[in-house]
């Protein structure tokens, strides 16, 4: 049975032997991320998280560049979005605004299904901040990264200041690309971990990316839906805190049929099936 996969202004979207391909669809303007591909990110993976068919997500960028970053032209409209008589109003509607681009960005986190971000050509401001909530990351020969805010006046904050420092886990460098808006290259990026491979081109990139989303879609789904979740919250909580809720976790889902499939397929020398 096919699944139908959503149709969407800025992005599009792909589902195949269990991976969803989401593609920034806007190479006319170097995938710049405006108001409606913000929206269309977080309704991309509220659908793969929903989707029991979904079991892993690629997202690359169509076109020469994966994303040049936020469109500027929506940042020159935000004075029209936020305008009102008081100013403490005024004020309170941007707080909501970047909370909301926020969430946009979170919600690849939230997707308990794994984000894998195969990146090419340039990954600018906002692109940065977007990969940094992916699970993992993969980029091509020519990709470089920049946070860029920093040269629009601005100080980046949709994820990035928080997130690379423990990517990378080397605070200087972070400072250092910061405040300075230095590009990154690929092999550069690779070296400090913000990227796990680089491969030689943009198709090897493609192949690498969909072999690795591949191996995952054929483990258990539950369990793979279970280490995101212990993962992200071990980063952010102590290791005993993290311990806890391991327990906690496996004490409901442990005895489960991907359990009972992987011990059977193991012993029989077979390849495992697991429900969606």
């Amino acid at each position: 049975m096919s699944i139908e996969t959503p149709q969407l202004e800025t992005l599009r979207i792909a589902l195949a032997d269990h991976i969803s391909t989401v593609t920034l669809n806007r190479p006319d303007k170097a995938n710049a991320m405006n108001w409606a591909m913000w929206q269309d990110i977080r309704s991309a993976m509220q659908w793969a998280d929903r989707t029991p068919e979904v079991r892993v997500v690629v997202l690359e960028g169509e076109g020469k560049h994966f994303t040049s970053g936020i469109d500027l032209t929506m940042m020159m409209g935000l004075q029209g979005q936020i305008k009102d008589e008081c100013d403490g109003r005024s004020r309170e509607k941007l707080r909501a605004l970047v909370l909301e681009l926020q969430d946009t960005l979170t919600s690849l986190e939230k997707c308990r299904k794994p984000v894998l971000a195969a990146i090419h050509g340039g990954c600018v401001g906002g692109g940065v901040d977007l990969i940094c909530c992916a699970d993992m990351r993969y980029a091509s020969a020519d990709a470089y990264f920049t946070i860029k805010e920093i040269d629009i006046g601005m100080v980046a904050d949709v994820g990035t200041l928080q997130r690379l420092p423990k990517l990378i886990g080397h605070q200087g460098l972070v400072r250092e690309m910061a405040f300075t808006g230095r590009k990154v290259l690929a092999d550069e990026a690779q070296r400090i971990g913000l990227v796990n491979t680089v491969y030689d081109s943009r198709e090897a990139l493609v192949a690498g990316v969909r072999e690795l989303a591949a191996q995952i879609a054929a483990k258990s789904p539950l369990s793979i839906r279970g280490t995101k979740e212990m993962l992200n919250y071990s980063r952010d909580h102590s290791v005993a805190d993290g311990l806890n809720y391991i327990a906690t976790w496996n004490s409901a889902m442990l005895m489960s049929s991907d359990l009972m499939a992987a011990m059977m397929a193991s012993m029989a020398k077979q390849t495992p099936q697991f429900k969606d």
